[in-house]
C-alpha cells in the first residue's frame, strides 16, 4: 500500500479521498489554485501546493504543474478524482513516465472508452447492446445533419469526448439541427478541447442505468450492481439511487454480464461505470443499450458503498497498488436501498443557473449509519464562478430484507462522514420490509435538516421532486422533471401566516438580545434605555414590523405585553397569510432565539422550532422542512434604492459572451434567445421577457461580464 498520494482535484471528491486515506494510514497531499487557497480539502489534507491561477486550464488542468507537485512532494501516486485529468489518458501516460502510479485504468482503457464513438465500435465487437447511431468520422454539419435524418427525430447530439451533461442536445426536427449543432460543438470545445459529435436516436422516456464494475491486474473483474440515474436536469444528474426500481435479478445480471464485458473488451484495470439507457418498462424486461463508459469514479458511488458496505475508494487504493479485488462476485450482495441527492449552488426557478457567493451559514443534518454527508465546504467558504458549483452530497440509506441480491457474506462499512470499509465481515440478518419508500422518506426529513444562507441552492427543489408523487411511484425516466413541472414549480405558494409571525418574533427577541449585550457593555447596565420592552406609560405600545417575499408584503403588528408579544397579521397590507385564518386575530406569542438562529417558540400555545438567519436585510426561514427568504423592509428606506434599473437586461451570474443571437434594433417576442452567456463550462441563454426591441449590445463575443453587468438595452411594448 502506499504511504503518500497526491490528489489531483478539488472540493468534494478531494475531501473524499483525504477521508479514506487518512483511515489507511496514507498521507495525502492536496494541489489547488489561486481560487482555492482557503478550501476545504486544502485544510483536510497533509500537505498543500499551488498550482497556478483560478482557470482550471491553468491549474487543474494543467498535466505539467500537476506532475511538478507530485514531484516536489515525494508522492508514490496521484488519485485524480473525477472530472478534470480523470479521464485524460495523456495525464495516465505522464504519470508513468514521472514514476508516479495513476490511481486509475490504463491509457489505453481511458482512449478506447473516452471516444464514445471509438468506444460503441468495441462494444458492438463484444457483443454488447448499443444504441442505434451515427459514430464516424464525416463531421461536416450537412453530412451529420443528413445522419440525423436517416435516423428519425428526435435525435441526440453528444460530444464525443463529452461527460457531466456537457456538449449534449435533443434535436426534435431537421430544421433545428445546424443551430443546436453549432452550440454543442461550442460547448463541447470550451469543456473538453475536443468539437466532435455523434448521433443517436433519442429514445422517448428513457432510463438512465449504470452499472459500478471493478477490475484488477491480475485479470478478476466484478460488478457491484447498478444505479438508477434517470433524474436529470439538463442532461445533468439530480438524484441517484441504488439498486434501480424495477429492475429483476434476470436484468441485473444480465446487465452487470455486459458490463464486466465492456471492461474486458478494453482491459479495464481499477474502478469504472458502465452506463446503459433502458427502453420503457413494459411486460417484459426493457431493453438496455450501452451508452457510454466513465473510466473513473462517479460523482455518485456513495449509493453504490451503502448497500454494499464498501469503500470504494480503498479499492482504487489497493488495486492501484496491484493488490487484487477484495471480493469476488459471489460474495457481493444488495442490502437495502440508498438516495443520493446533489446539494447545487443554483436557482432552480431561472432554469437551474449556477450562483455564487459566501456560505453565511451552513448547518447539516446530523450523520449517522442511515444519513451521509460528502461536503466539500464548510461554512464561511465561497462559492465562486470557476468551478462546478456542487456544495454536497447527501446521501441516505434503509435496509429491507426484500432487496437481498445473492447469497454470500453481508458486508456493509460505516456508510457515514467516516467512511469505514468492510473486508467481508458478516452482519446479522437484514431486517425485513421493502426498504426505498423508508429510504425517501429518510431524505425528506434529511434535506429539511439541510440550512444554507449566502447563496441561491436547490434544497427546496429537492424536496419537493422527493415528494412528488411520480418519483415516490418510481416512475423514473429521463424527462421526470420536465414532464412533473406543476408539482416542481407550483405557480401559487402563498407564505403561510405563521412563517411572518415567526420572522417578526425573531425579530423582537433579537432586538431584546441586543439591548441587553449594549447593557452589560454599557457603563450603565441599569439604565432603562437599553430594555427593548416597548414600555409606554398608562398604555400597552403597539409598532409594525413589515415584510416582503418577491410580490407578497405583509405588516405584522406587534404589541408589547409584560409576560409575552401579542402579534397581528394587518389585513391592509397584502398579506400572504394561510387562506382560512382571520389575518386580524391577535396572537400571543414568546419564544427563545439560539446562537444559530435556533428559535423556539410559542405561537398561541402552539410550540414551534424553527432557524432564523438574519444576513443583511434578508431573513431565512426554516421551517417543517421548507424555507423562506423575506426582506426586512424600512419604511423609511429610499425607495429609488430599491428599484431595479428598467430598460436593460443583466447577467444573472459572471461569464462569457459566446454568441449575440438578435440583430439589434430587431423587434422580437417574449421568449426569444437574444444572448448566450458561458458559465461554468455551460452554455446559458438569455432571453427576452416581454416582447420589444432590442436597442443595443452593450457587450461582444468573447467578453467576460460580471454579475448584473448590463449586456443590452432592451425596450419592451407599451
Amino acid at each position: 500500500m502506499f504511504d503518500k498520494i497526491l490528489i489531483a482535484n478539488r472540493g468534494e471528491i478531494a475531501c473524499r479521498v483525504i477521508r479514506t486515506a487518512r483511515r489507511l494510514g496514507i498521507r495525502t497531499v492536496a494541489v489547488y489554485s489561486d481560487a482555492d487557497a482557503g478550501a476545504r480539502h486544502v485544510r483536510l489534507a497533509d500537505e498543500a501546493l499551488r498550482i497556478g491561477p483560478a482557470p482550471a486550464r491553468d491549474s487543474y488542468l494543467a498535466i505539467e504543474r500537476i506532475l511538478a507537485a507530485a514531484q516536489r512532494s515525494g508522492v508514490q501516486a496521484i488519485h485524480p478524482g473525477y472530472g478534470f485529468l480523470s479521464e485524460n489518458a495523456d495525464f495516465s501516460e505522464a504519470c508513468a513516465r514521472a514514476g508516479v502510479i495513476f490511481i486509475g485504468p490504463p491509457a489505453a482503457a481511458i482512449r478506447a472508452m473516452g471516444s464514445k464513438a471509438e468506444a460503441k465500435r468495441r462494444m458492438e465487437a463484444a457483443g454488447v447492446p448499443v444504441t442505434p447511431g451515427y459514430h464516424g468520422d464525416d463531421q461536416r454539419p450537412g453530412g451529420l445533419r443528413a445522419q440525423a435524418d436517416a435516423l428519425g427525430y428526435p435525435v441526440l447530439i453528444k460530444a464525443v469526448a463529452g461527460g457531466g451533461g456537457k456538449g449534449m442536445r435533443v434535436v426534435g426536427q431537421s430544421a433545428d439541427f445546424i443551430d443546436l449543432l453549432a452550440a454543442c460543438r461550442r460547448e463541447a470545445a470550451a469543456s473538453f478541447g475536443d468539437e466532435r459529435v455523434l448521433i443517436e436516436k433519442y429514445l422517448v422516456r428513457p432510463r438512465h442505468i449504470e452499472v459500478q464494475i471493478f477490475a484488477d491486474a491480475h485479470g478478476h473483474c466484478v460488478h457491484l450492481f447498478e444505479r438508477d440515474c434517470s433524474v436529470q436536469r439538463r442532461h445533468q444528474k439530480v438524484l441517484e439511487e441504488a439498486p434501480a426500481p424495477g429492475i429483476d435479478p434476470a436484468q441485473r445480471a444480465a446487465m452487470g454480464q455486459a458490463a464486466v464485458a465492456a471492461a474486458q473488451a478494453v482491459g479495464y484495470v481499477g474502478a469504472g461505470t458502465v452506463e446503459f439507457i433502458v427502453g420503457e418498462a413494459g411486460a417484459a424486461p426493457a431493453a438496455f443499450y450501452f451508452m457510454e463508459m466513465n473510466t473513473r469514479l462517479q460523482v455518485e458511488h456513495p449509493v453504490t458503498e451503502m448497500i454494499t458496505g464498501l469503500d470504494l475508494v480503498e479499492w482504487q487504493l489497493r488495486v492501484a497498488a496491484g493488490e487484487p479485488l477484495p471480493l469476488a462476485q459471489a460474495q457481493l450482495q444488495i442490502r437495502g436501498h440508498a438516495i443520493e441527492a446533489r446539494i447545487y449552488a443554483e436557482d432552480p426557478a431561472k432554469g437551474f443557473l449556477p450562483a455564487t457567493g459566501r456560505l453565511h451559514h451552513l448547518a447539516l443534518p446530523a450523520e449517522s449509519v442511515h444519513v451521509r454527508i460528502d461536503a466539500g465546504v464548510d461554512e464561511g467558504d465561497e462559492i465562486g464562478p470557476h468551478y462546478d458549483p456542487l456544495i454536497a452530497k447527501l446521501i441516505v440509506w434503509e435496509e429491507g430484507g426484500a432487496d437481498r441480491a445473492t447469497d454470500g457474506p453481508d458486508v456493509r462499512g460505516g456508510g457515514t462522514g467516516d467512511v469505514v470499509a468492510s473486508g467481508g465481515t458478516p452482519l446479522p440478518p437484514p431486517a425485513a420490509g421493502g426498504s426505498r419508500e423508508r429510504a425517501r422518506l429518510r431524505l425528506l426529513q434529511a434535506l429539511g435538516d439541510f440550512h444554507i444562507v449566502g447563496v441561491a441552492h436547490n434544497i427546496d427543489f429537492l424536496s419537493r421532486l422527493a415528494a412528488c408523487p411520480a418519483f415516490a411511484r418510481a416512475e423514473l425516466d429521463t424527462a421526470l422533471i420536465e414532464r412533473e413541472q406543476a408539482c416542481l414549480f407550483p405557480a401559487d405558494d402563498p407564505v403561510p401566516g405563521e412563517v411572518w409571525q415567526l420572522a417578526a418574533l425573531a425579530e423582537l427577541l433579537r432586538e431584546a438580545e441586543a439591548g441587553a449585550e449594549a447593557a452589560r457593555r454599557s457603563a450603565d447596565p441599569r439604565s432603562p434605555w437599553h430594555v427593548r420592552d416597548g414600555w409606554r406609560l398608562n398604555a400597552n405600545a403597539r409598532r409594525e414590523l413589515v415584510f416582503r417575499n418577491g410580490g407578497a408584503r405583509q405588516a405584522v403588528v406587534v404589541e408589547y405585553r409584560a409576560d409575552a408579544y401579542r402579534l397581528c397579521l394587518d389585513p391592509a397590507s397584502g398579506a400572504g397569510a394561510t387562506p382560512g385564518v382571520d389575518a386580524a386575530a391577535w396572537l400571543p406569542a414568546r419564544g427563545e432565539l439560539g446562537a444559530r438562529g435556533q428559535l423556539r417558540a410559542e405561537l398561541d400555545g402552539r410550540r414551534l422550532d424553527a432557524t432564523v438567519i438574519a444576513a443583511g436585510e434578508r431573513r431565512h426561514l426554516f421551517l417543517h422542512g421548507r424555507s423562506w427568504v423575506l426582506v426586512r423592509v424600512d419604511p423609511l428606506a429610499q425607495a429609488a434604492g430599491e428599484r431595479v434599473a428598467e430598460g436593460s437586461l443583466r447577467a444573472p451570474m459572471p461569464g462569457r459572451v459566446v454568441a449575440l443571437l438578435t440583430p439589434p434594433g430587431l423587434r422580437v417576442d417574449k421568449g426569444t434567445a437574444l444572448l448566450t452567456l458561458e458559465a461554468m463550462k455551460m452554455e446559458h441563454t438569455l432571453t427576452a421577457p416581454v416582447a420589444g426591441t432590442v436597442k443595443v449590445f452593450h457587450c461582444a463575443v468573447g467578453d467576460q461580464v460580471e454579475d448584473g453587468a448590463e449586456l443590452l438595452e432592451f425596450e419592451p411594448e407599451p
